[in-house]
């Protein structure tokens, strides 16, 4: 795995996971319009410059990891995910926040679904993969759980605000998920076994290695941000750290 030490933040650390898959995310106009340097996103744009960019925020457990960007078109949870970190940054959490802002800031940067041709979302399970980068570094932490968060365009497929999981073989995917929907509104879409519907998903490879792991969904055009979107892809992050308690 390449893996190594960039730089430090106020309140934590920023690595690299994964070299190959960089990108000027402010090439993407529709993102740059949400981006302010003066919140402190220098950093994190350099970064993805040079990778996928990992924040690491607070200590100890619970740990658990945010991720956003394994679709590069799917705008609103990469900028939830910005603000995310503003928000934690400088407050005491009850635990350990892993971060990953543009899963693929290379696919961002060209505001498209793929990266090299590839659904980085049916490839966690294939070899060099970033997707599969960030499941062995998952898996190398020991983690105990992941939310992946996405945006899905009105009338497609799920088309509607929601928490995906599974009960089978990690029941604990399904109670998280309960706690996010529960919180936030969103639907609960629960498959009884990880991977019987999504080959190669991130949160079923995950779950299939019982780590919980949940998929939460806004709707938003793709390449695009509607309206709210931002702020309700923001509600599900939180709401999945306060179910860990981090978030008091």
């Amino acid at each position: 795995m390449n893996f190594k030490d960039n730089d430090i933040i106020s309140g934590g650390k920023i690595s690299i996971l994964s070299p190959h898959s960089g990108g000027n995310i402010q090439d993407n106009p529709y993102l740059k319009k949400n981006i302010f340097s003066d919140n402190g996103f220098d950093l994190i744009i350099k970064s993805a410059q040079m990778g996928t960019p990992l924040v690491e925020l607070g200590k100890g457990r619970p740990k658990v990891m945010v991720v956003a960007g394994v679709h590069g078109n799917e705008l609103p949870p990469q900028i939830a995910a910005l603000n995310l970190m503003e928000h934690i940054k400088n407050i005491s959490l009850w635990g350990t926040v892993y971060l990953i802002p543009f899963a693929a800031p290379g696919a961002t940067m060209e505001n498209t679904r793929w990266f090299k041709g590839s659904d980085l979302n049916r490839a966690s399970s294939s070899e060099g993969s970033i997707t599969n980068m960030i499941l062995k570094f998952i898996q190398m932490l020991n983690l105990d759980a992941v939310a992946d968060f996405h945006s899905t365009k009105p009338k497609s497929n799920p088309g509607r605000e929601s928490v995906f999981c599974t009960k089978k073989p990690c029941i604990n995917s399904y109670n998280i998920a309960q706690y996010i929907t529960k919180k936030t509104s969103s639907e609960l879409i629960c498959y009884d076994e990880a991977g019987s519907m999504y080959k190669g998903a991130l949160e079923d490879e995950c779950n299939l290695r019982n780590i919980p792991s949940v998929t939460c969904e806004v709707v938003s055009e793709n390449g695009k941000i509607n309206p709210g979107s931002i702020e309700r892809s923001f509600l599900q992050m939180k709401m999945f750290l306060k179910h860990f308690k981090i978030l008091r």
